[in-house]
Formats: structure tokens, C-alpha cells, sequence
């Protein structure tokens, strides 16, 4: 029997036994049974996922019902100190504070704090780019008493700096320092800072002319103040010496009558008891600085031709001060005993005039000369120890990096003790004194300690020399369009100022020979120049009659001072900072206070 179906996508009948039939159902029931098995095990695994989620999120419900006590305490805590004001305000100081914390971590600098000398304070600290100069103070005397010791500072008391980057100053704050550096590749390296310390006292400039002193009947030459500023000795072409008492604005009873030609230099002894001064007939005169009477019965001889300097053995070597040099145009220099009244040595080697001698703290003597070198003695024995040589006209002027030190001896304008007191203290305990002032300022440029010479030249450029040990320059300054009349370190020894007959001022670092700036505003040549005793001030005085007061912070004009009738030859600023003396070709003395 046939079993008929019909198939209901295909339109045609086909006749199929019934064999055939159970054979098809049994291989279509094991295909369906192949093919549910994965989606059974699917269900199976889907079941299985959410009895685990469930069985999570019942933990988690459990977890948070007992935290929730918790949680409820801070939120009631946090709530009370929003509602209190007080602790309101707190929390804003607190946070703020923070927030400070985080920019200021963001822009901070690894430092290393050191002395010009090479001395470091301390180790490398973090500072922020906004710190100022007041902090950095802070910073740098927090750092010098604890490496020093508390015993090392004078009362505690502290120390003004300046500080300095790559020898560019810091005027306001690190962040504007690198302002105004943006052009400058910082890589990441630790900063070197050089601290400067400054001096304890700010000197007021002087603005204004308290006496005009008549005296001498010509032009006055050269003038001095003594070492404690006090006293005040002038040399003038009418062959006087004459000195004066800057309390009443009178010069001495007593006066040096005893040269017969022009008074050509002048130079006070370290210790402030003695004056010396040369004519131009060679011949040298002393004389009490306290009374102005002669010091003796005789000028000294032995110089065939006129004496074109003189400088004193260093209080510090000496207590008395007893010996003296003085260079000549007769191309010698001579070391005199003031106290035998003979002459010591006579040192020759130069072969035209000896335009200036310096006589340094080690107890070598500088000499520059018309042979366009300078020359160092050993001042125990004369012998000659090197030559230095690169000046291509003659050597007009030299300055020694402890120049005003040595000039005041003893006397520290910074302390509080009078100035009189000094004059009741034993050679041996001025030398002390003045010894260890002079060791500060030795060891300023190294930690081994050394001196600094700079020579100006008609050249019309200066150089920088290491002279205890070196016969090659440090550096050579040009600049200057006419000769060089006149060089000095300030105080600090930080600068160096030189004065030329272009008309102009133009100061450098000491320790490099860069050029720094230029001062403008004489308008005939420049023959003198002063610094304050706290390295601020600068004062001029020129062809043009007029003295002029510097700010060197600012490199500025402070003050102009017409008053002279005529050219001003000579000008000096008192070691304590409180006047300045001038004279010139108009025969009259000027005192100028603030």
C-alpha cells in the first residue's frame, strides 16, 4: 500500500514506502536532538550567571545597611562645620592653602646656594619660582648660620645679599628672572645661586654743599680723608699741606710750609696717626695728622726727579706703619723708614717713569710705569718677583681689590663703636683689627684666598691680573674711547669703576672683566672718581666743575653738584659715608653732606 503526503513547497506528489518514512523520522529526531543540546546548555549557563549576580547584589545590599551608621556620622559632621562659621571659614584657609601648596610644588626649582668664592651653603633645596628677594634673605642667612654656627654671626643680626645668576642678577623674584630670561635654554639641572652679601649700613647721598673753605692760595692738587673720616688732609701748587677740622669747617693752626714746589701726592698712614706727602722736587714730607705739625726736621731725599705716588705698609703687616714707598720719575721706587728717616730699598728696573705703586696685603709691591709694564716686588728682600706685561702705552693708574680695606686699617664703618675709641687703642690691637678685616675680604674671590689688580693704560683699555701668581691677564676691558685717568674696586670688591677723559664712567664685574654699563652726563672729562663706603654711591669729579653722585643699583644719575668755579681735580668720599670733600682750580675746598 502506498502512503501519499504532500509536501507544501514543492508542488508535485511522490509516493514513499513506509520504510522510507521511518528511516526519515529517525534521522530527523536525532538531528533536532544534536542541535538542542548547545542551546540546553546555553540555558543552563544563563540560569547559573543570574543566580550569581542575585547572590552579589545581595552582599552588596548587606554591606552597605551596615556601613550606612557610619557614613551617616561623617555626613552629620561635615554638615555641622559648614553650618559653624568660624570652622567655615577654616576649612576655606585650609583649602586654599592646599590648592597654594600644589601650584607652587608645580613651579619650584632645585637650588644650590653658594658664595661668590665658591663656598656652598648647604645642599640643593626645592624653592618655589615665586619667591622673593625677602625670602631668599631668609633662606640664605637660615643657611650661613647653621654651616657657620650661631657664634660666626654677629648678633644674629642679618646679612643683606644680592643674589645672582650666570652673573645676571635677581631684581625681583625667580619667576621674573626667567621671564625675563625666556630666550635662555633651562635644561633640568640644579640652579646655581651666588649669593653676595651686602653691606649692613645704607649710606645717605650727599645732595648739597655746607661749606665752602677758603685757604690755599692756589689750585688744590690732592685731598684725603683719614682712615675714620674725621680728618681731612689737601695738598695745593702754593706748597701746602694743609689739613682741617670738618667740625668747625676751619683748617689747622699748623700746616706743612716746609715744600718748596707743588704738592703732587698725598696719603694718609693706615693707623690714621701720620700723613705723607711729595712735591714735585722729589722730595717727601710727614707730618702728625692729629696737630698737622711736621713730623722731623727734614723732607726725605734721594729721588733725583718728581714723586708721582705713594702708598703705606698695611696696618695689618705693621702696627706702627713704618715703612713707606713712593714711585718716581726717575723710574725707581724707593721703601723708606719713616721712623730712621733712610731709605730701606731702592728697587730699579723700570725703564721710564713710575706712574703708580701699590703696596698690597701679602707684602708685595705693585708698580706700574711709562714703560708699559707693571712690576711686583717682594717687599722683604727687593727682589723683583714677575712682570706683567700687555699694555701697548703707558700704565697711568692701578687698583688693588683690597684697596679700601687696607686705606682703612682698623676702622669698620658697619660697628657701632665711635670712631675716637680708636685712637685710645695699642698698635698690637689695631693690627689685630685690621687683620681680620683684611683676611674677609682676601678670601672673597676663593676659598685659598688672593688679590685682585686692574691697570688703565693710555691704551684706552684696562686689564684684570691675579698678580700673586700670574703673569698672564684675566681679562682685557676696552670700551673706553680716550685714556684711562683713574680705576677703583668698590669696597665689596664686586665692581670695578674706571674714569676716562671720553667724558664717561663705565663700570665692570671684577671677577670676569664684563662690561656692565656705562655712566653719562660729564661733559668734559672725567679726572676723579669716589665710592661710599657700602659700594651704593659713586661720586665724580670733572673738567666740567661739577661733581656728580651715582646710583650704581639703578646705574643712574642721583644728583648733580654744580659749585666749583672751575675744574675739580681731586674729590674723596669720607669712610664713614657722611661727606664728601672736593677741590680744584678755584683754590677753594667744598664740603658736601646729605
Amino acid at each position: 500500500m502506498a502512503f501519499r503526503f504532500r509536501i507544501p513547497n514543492i508542488g508535485f506528489r511522490k509516493r514513499m514506502s513506509w520504510s522510507d518514512f521511518t528511516v526519515a523520522c529517525i534521522v530527523g529526531v536525532l538531528a533536532g536532538i544534536y542541535t538542542f543540546k548547545p542551546g540546553l546548555q546555553q540555558a543552563k549557563d544563563e540560569i547559573e550567571r543570574r543566580e550569581a549576580l542575585k547572590e552579589i547584589q545581595a552582599r552588596r545590599k548587606a554591606e552597605m545597611e551596615q556601613d550606612r551608621p557610619t557614613q551617616t556620622a561623617w555626613l552629620s559632621l561635615f554638615k555641622r562645620i559648614v553650618k559653624n562659621s568660624n570652622t567655615r571659614y577654616s576649612l576655606l584657609w585650609l583649602t586654599g592653602g592646599l590648592l597654594f601648596c600644589l601650584y607652587a610644588s608645580d613651579k619650584a626649582v632645585l637650588s644650590q646656594f653658594q658664595l661668590e668664592n665658591g663656598t656652598l651653603l648647604g645642599g640643593p633645596v626645592e624653592i618655589p619660582l615665586t619667591v622673593n628677594l625677602r625670602q631668599l634673605n631668609s633662606i640664605t642667612n637660615g643657611l650661613a648660620q647653621v654651616q657657620e654656627g650661631a657664634a660666626a654671626v654677629d648678633n644674629n643680626e642679618p646679612v643683606p645679599y644680592s643674589f645672582y645668576i650666570d652673573e645676571i642678577e635677581i631684581k625681583e623674584s625667580l619667576e621674573k628672572y626667567f621671564e625675563e630670561q625666556a630666550n635662555k635654554q633651562m635644561f633640568e639641572k640644579t640652579l646655581n645661586i651666588v649669593c653676595v652679601p651686602k653691606a649692613r649700613f645704607q649710606v645717605i647721598p650727599v645732595e648739597r654743599c655746607t661749606a665752602t673753605i677758603e685757604g690755599h692760595l692756589e689750585a688744590i692738587t690732592v685731598l684725603q680723608f683719614s682712615p675714620n673720616g674725621k680728618l681731612l688732609a689737601s695738598g695745593s701748587g702754593d706748597t701746602t699741606v694743609r689739613f682741617w677740622d670738618l667740625n668747625t669747617q676751619t683748617p689747622f693752626d699748623e700746616y706743612g710750609k716746609a715744600h718748596r714746589h707743588w704738592i703732587l701726592c698725598l696719603s694718609w698712614a693706615p693707623n690714621g696717626k701720620m700723613v705723607a706727602s711729595s712735591c714735585k722736587q722729589g722730595l717727601i714730607g710727614l707730618w702728625i695728622g692729629a696737630t698737622g705739625k711736621q713730623h722731623g726736621t727734614k723732607l726725605l731725599s734721594g729721588h733725583r726727579q718728581w714723586i708721582n705716588s705713594l702708598s703705606w705698609q698695611p696696618l695689618h703687616l705693621n702696627g706702627s706703619c713704618r715703612l713707606l714707598a713712593s714711585g718716581s720719575k726717575d723710574t725707581t721706587i724707593k721703601i723708606w723708614d719713616t721712623h730712621l728717616f733712610k731709605t730701606v730699598f731702592t728697587l730699579s728696573g723700570h725703564t721710564a717713569s713710575v706712574t703708580c705703586v701699590k703696596w698690597g696685603g701679602q707684602n708685595l709691591l705693585y708698580s706700574a710705569s711709562q714703560d708699559r709694564t707693571i712690576k711686583v716686588w717682594r717687599t722683604t728682600d727687593g727682589v723683583l718677583c714677575r712682570t706683567l706685561e700687555g699694555h701697548a702705552h703707558w700704565v697711568n693708574t692701578l687698583a688693588l681689590s683690597t684697596d679700601y680695606v687696607i686705606r682703612t686699617g682698623a676702622y669698620e664703618p658697619s660697628k657701632e663703636r665711635a670712631s675716637d675709641e680708636y685712637d685710645h687703642l695699642d698698635e698690637s690691637t689695631l693690627q689685630t683689627l685690621a687683620s681680620e678685616r683684611y683676611e674677609k675680604v682676601y678670601k672673597l674671590f676663593d676659598t685659598n684666598g688672593g688679590e685682585r689688580l686692574v691697570s688703565g693704560s693710555d691704551d684706552f683699555t684696562l686689564y684684570l691680573w691675579k698678580p700673586e701668581t700670574d703673569k698672564k691677564p684675566l681679562a682685557r676691558m676696552t670700551g673706553h674711547q680716550q685714556l684711562i685717568n683713574d680705576v677703583k674696586f668698590s669696597p665689596d670688591t664686586r665692581l670695578l669703576a674706571s674714569a676716562s677723559f671720553d667724558k664717561s664712567i663705565k663700570l665692570w664685574s671684577s671677577r670676569t672683566g664684563a662690561f656692565l654699563s656705562t655712566l653719562r652726563g660729564h661733559v668734559q672729562a672725567v679726572y676723579q672718581i669716589a665710592w661710599s663706603a657700602d659700594s651704593r654711591l659713586l661720586v665724580s669729579g670733572s673738567a666740567d666743575s661739577t661733581l656728580k653722585v651715582w646710583n650704581i643699583e639703578k646705574r643712574c644719575l642721583l644728583f648733580d653738584l654744580p659749585g666749583h668755579a672751575d675744574e675739580i681735580y681731586a674729590v674723596d668720599y669720607s669712610p664713614d659715608g657722611q661727606k664728601v670733600a672736593s677741590g680744584g682750580k678755584d683754590k677753594v675746598l667744598k664740603l658736601w653732606r646729605r
